[in-house]
């Protein structure tokens, strides 16, 4: 059994034409031609359920590296480069041009001449050029599928410089934690658990083990995570232990000698 020529199938895909009677009854007949027909067709809808998306994604280069090399090996097969006759718009020869090199020139049909030519006289490279094009409206579906206009943007992962655990210190209960973490944009964000109710605050140090030097960056809110921004150029390596207080609302800015939670910075 002859099947249809895949060209035509294309533009039966892409509604340029209707099937004749007989391509009607081949269709019917045929399981292979109607597999290819279906699957041409998904395509071209694919494609046209992107018309109504805004400021798509252009495709990868390599899809169009893809379309001109398809559209360039069928050119190989075509009938020598034709001309253009000066003054008559739309008019063509057929005589080569010497010396010239055949490539490609994609021409818009208007729809009268598509009618008149809707009987299979497009050329293979013309077809494939549609084929491709299809192919590449696939890609950019892909690409709006993970790139839609309305999702918000991924928030990026903090880097972080330098971490502690944080234990019970003292006569904190045993089951009192946290984690600091110094971050790269200048901040040290704690997280704490099972802290123990005070009258005060909760106040968050960084203490010099050699010389217990200290100072305050900030208290804790009601929450179990804080972000606190560090002093610019501060010296972590010296000032590394990382101490949360207990204070209270006394109008002392020293420390209180009340320390729930300890750990020392490293990395």
């Amino acid at each position: 059994m002859q099947h249809l020529d895949h060209d035509r199938l294309v533009f039966l895909a892409l509604g340029e034409s209707e099937a004749d009677n007989g391509e009607s009854t081949h269709l019917g007949t045929c399981a292979h031609c109607r597999t290819e027909l279906a699957t041409l067709e998904r395509v071209a809808g694919l494609g046209t359920e992107t018309r109504g998306l805004a400021d798509l994604p252009d495709p990868p280069e390599h899809v169009w590296q893809g379309i001109e090399a398809q559209v360039r090996a069928a050119e190989v097969d075509t009938s020598p480069a034709e001309t253009r006759v000066p003054g008559q718009a739309g008019t063509r020869t057929a005589e080569p041009i010497p010396g010239a090199a055949a490539r490609p020139t994609v021409t818009r049909l208007d729809p009268a001449r598509r009618s008149r030519r809707g009987g299979g006289g497009w050329s293979r490279w013309a077809a494939t050029a549609v084929t491709a094009a299809a192919a590449a409206a696939v890609g950019v579906v892909g690409t709006v599928s993970v790139l839609r206009p309305d999702d918000p943007a991924p928030t990026p992962t903090p880097v972080v410089v330098a971490s502690a655990p944080l234990a019970a210190y003292g006569a904190t209960p045993p089951a009192a934690k946290g984690d600091a973490r110094v971050l790269q944009d200048g901040q040290l964000h704690l997280h704490v658990a099972n802290l123990p109710s005070v009258p005060g605050y909760y106040e968050v140090w960084l203490i010099n083990p050699t010389t217990m030097e200290m100072f305050s960056i900030g208290t804790l809110g009601g929450g179990s995570d804080a972000l606190l921004p560090l002093p610019p150029n501060v010296d972590l390596k010296s000032y590394s232990v990382v101490d949360v207080s207990a204070e209270q609302y006394d109008n002392n800015t020293r420390h209180s000698g009340d320390s729930l939670l300890r750990g020392s910075l490293t990395g």
